[in-house]
């Protein structure tokens, strides 16, 4: 996982969306320029804000995926040694990943080791990175990013998340013209929404777990500053009375 680039992310991957918040975000998002309208301007998630947050890779190849000669099933047991029986259209469960590949044995060859891994970035992209409002599965296109260890080690990782964060946030925005609420219908790492709101709009940001932690300023990716946290999983109303009326221009140039 460090030669691919992805183990920056394991610490933030526990986290979880607020839909409050994120139906707030969302409602101010406008697709026809890829930023979020506030009453002092045009604000959005840049690359930087990626690379700083999450430690992804923001420079190298594009991550293009594309589709095998051989069949899913057949790909499946080359790159993970097993496949689920249901494999129709090359998608694959996240529960049958972390139910079959749970605990690595100690006896485990490398090859063995490599499989499990590729197991992990698996459910790691379809459940986090690139998650999609199917609700728990994932496409077995994204288990040839981590074919190759070395190969993966040069995508630009974090230039792909968030061009896939804009493309669903694009998608929701334009859904909410018939819904008041996206309740758990968002595509994309939900989790790196919520900290670039924390961070951005401070007034917005959850109660941390400890007690009287100090939030420290020098975490490295820094997302994990917000590690342990409580979200404040207030309702959107509450949200976008923090993001337009209340303290709305307390906006964080840098961080």
């Amino acid at each position: 996982l460090v030669d691919a680039g992805l183990s920056s992310v394991l610490p933030l991957a526990p986290l979880t969306g607020d839909p409050g918040l994120i139906t707030a975000l969302v409602e101010r998002w406008r697709p026809e320029t890829s930023t979020f309208h506030m009453p002092f301007g045009e604000v959005t998630i840049t690359l930087e804000d990626v690379a700083t947050l999450t430690g992804l890779a923001i420079d190298g190849d594009a991550v293009i995926v594309d589709i095998p000669d051989e069949d899913w099933s057949a790909m499946c047991l080359r790159l993970l040694g097993q496949a689920p029986t249901d494999l129709g259209g090359g998608v694959i469960r996240i529960t049958w990943l972390r139910d079959t590949f749970d605990e690595l044995p100690l006896s485990a060859s490398p090859e063995t080791t490599e499989q499990y891994a590729r197991a992990y970035s698996l459910s790691l992209m379809g459940g986090v990175l690139f998650s999609d409002r199917s609700g728990g599965s994932v496409h077995l296109q994204y288990l040839l990013l981590v074919e190759d260890w070395r190969r993966a080690g040069r995508f630009a990782w974090g230039a792909a998340v968030l061009s896939y964060l804009y493309r669903e946030m694009g998608r929701s925005a334009l859904q909410m013209t018939a819904s008041s609420s996206l309740g758990g219908d968002f595509g994309g790492w939900a989790a790196l929404l919520m900290l670039w709101t924390w961070e951005r709009f401070p007034h917005t940001s959850p109660l941390h777990a400890v007690t009287g932690a100090q939030i420290t300023q020098d975490a490295v990716p820094r997302g994990i500053r917000w590690l342990p946290a409580q979200t404040r999983q207030h309702g959107d109303q509450f949200y976008l009375y923090k993001l337009w009326f209340d303290e709305c221009t307390t906006f964080v140039v840098s961080i």
